[in-house]
């Protein structure tokens, strides 16, 4: 929504936002604007400060209560840090200086639009914790999950770094990105870097940046990770697989709270909270020399460890309930329900890829499914053994997880890594499960 006197920065406003496939109401006056208090919510208000019969800091404590979740971008010809704090404890999201650039409008429009889906989830959230102690069935619930959830709303608000240890496949990133949302720095960006998927000459520049000249195929200044995430938050996932003496400069970064470019010789400051992952356990990472012990004990003020789903099997069902709806929606299809059977094979089985091979098993159900309920023929964990294959002594439990990688390994024709990816384990780990199931892969 556009609210702005002026008719040309009016319809400019509304072509450029037309143009990014945003849908934009051009409103003239602040009774224009009230009148359209009885109307769908907008997501974001483009609020001129100063309008023909009110004052724009005056309209927005009757926007936030008319329509709390709004995003509110203050636009104005006579910018003063007064206003803009005044704006901002209003509950103003940004402040844009007329005659505004499209590029930085635009931006502020997208970051507004990602902070409230970001809000929404956080209160999607709070409403689940709040549903813990009673009335409708929460997400999480085993204890153990409680007592996470309970450690994030508690660490969120500060600036401490955190470090999220557990198996692939446990909801490290969610986590990480409720931290995110939950925090001070909500506003900022959220940066992601996988410290495993970068070559090793490469993620220095990646996160400090570099210098025009400062490698070969340096060919401009290159910003950094660091400097992108300024007043935000930056994620390092698998922070153990980042070569030691990468580790030893985020240490000096981490104490210093300075960054310099590869090849430069200057520094700039840092500002963001820094939030790591990995999935090894810490100690053993050390002991076998892929995580430097001083940048542990740096990094991890606080330390998260999610337990893996065979842990915790009174969430399965639950988490299980919550895919087949959201799958089941996104298909246009009526499934109400797992089987009582159904529901105990999920519950039994060790689910090696954690909460993503949970995911994915539910997905490919929906798509398996002929009728209104989740039946055990309709999962893959059901899947009889290959005649033959099958070790004299081993659980119905590693059963069925032997079960679930041959029938992905058939699904996929044999190739290991898109049956890795399936699964939500690292290749290695598939190698080690293949030989000790005796497996004909």
């Amino acid at each position: 929504m556009v609210v702005d006197d002026e008719v040309g920065i009016r319809s400019l406003l509304t072509i450029v936002l037309k143009r990014e496939r945003y849908e934009a109401i051009p409103l003239a006056d602040a009774a224009a604007l009230r009148q359209a208090f009885d109307r769908v919510q907008p997501d974001v208000i483009l609020l001129d400060l100063k309008l023909p019969d009110a004052d724009g800091l005056d309209l927005l404590p009757q926007i936030k209560r008319q329509w709390p979740q709004t995003e509110v971008i203050i636009l104005t010809g006579h910018a003063t840090l007064d206003a803009a704090v005044s704006a901002t404890k209003l509950g103003a999201y940004d402040f844009q200086k007329k005659p505004f650039e499209h590029k930085s409008l635009l931006l502020s429009v997208e970051r507004a639009l990602e902070h409230k889906q970001l809000t929404e989830e956080a209160s999607s959230l709070r409403q689940a914790l709040s549903s813990m102690s009673g009335g409708a069935a929460p997400v999480f619930q085993s204890a153990a999950m409680k007592a996470v959830v309970r450690t994030v709303e508690r660490v969120a608000p500060s600036d401490v770094s955190v470090l999220i240890t557990g198996e692939s496949g446990t909801g490290k990133e969610v986590i990480a990105d409720l931290i995110h949302a939950l925090s001070p720095r909500s506003k900022g960006a959220f940066i992601k870097i996988n410290c495993a998927a970068l070559p090793r000459e490469l993620i220095e520049s990646e996160l400090f940046g570099s210098v025009k000249g400062a490698y070969t195929g340096a060919q401009a200044d290159r910003e950094g990770l660091f400097r992108q995430a300024e007043g935000g938050t930056l994620l390092l996932d698998e922070l153990s697989e980042m070569p030691i003496d990468t580790q030893s400069k985020l240490l000096r970064i981490l104490q210093e709270k300075e960054c310099r470019p590869v090849g430069g010789r200057a520094s700039y400051k840092v500002d963001c909270r820094i939030l790591a992952s990995t999935n090894r356990v810490p100690e053993v990472a050390i002991k076998d020399g892929k995580m430097r012990e001083d940048l542990y004990y740096r990094i991890s003020t606080i330390s998260i460890a999610l337990p893996a789903l065979r842990e915790r099997r009174e969430d399965i069902v639950a988490l299980a309930s919550s895919f087949l709806r959201r799958f089941a929606s996104q298909a246009g299809r009526s499934i109400m329900g797992f089987s009582p059977a159904a529901a105990e094979l999920l519950r039994k089985c060790d689910w090696p890829g954690n909460v993503r091979q949970l995911q994915n098993e539910v997905q490919r159900a929906v798509l398996m499914c002929e009728g209104q309920t989740v039946d055990v023929h309709d999962l893959s964990l059901g899947a009889p053994p290959v005649p033959g294959e099958e070790p004299a002594d081993y659980t119905l439990l590693k059963g069925m997880e032997r079960n679930a990688i041959v029938q992905l390994l058939k699904e996929t024709g044999g190739n290991k890594l898109e049956t890795a990816k399936r699964l939500g384990i690292g290749r290695q780990t598939l190698y080690n499960k293949i030989k000790s199931y005796g497996i004909d892969a």
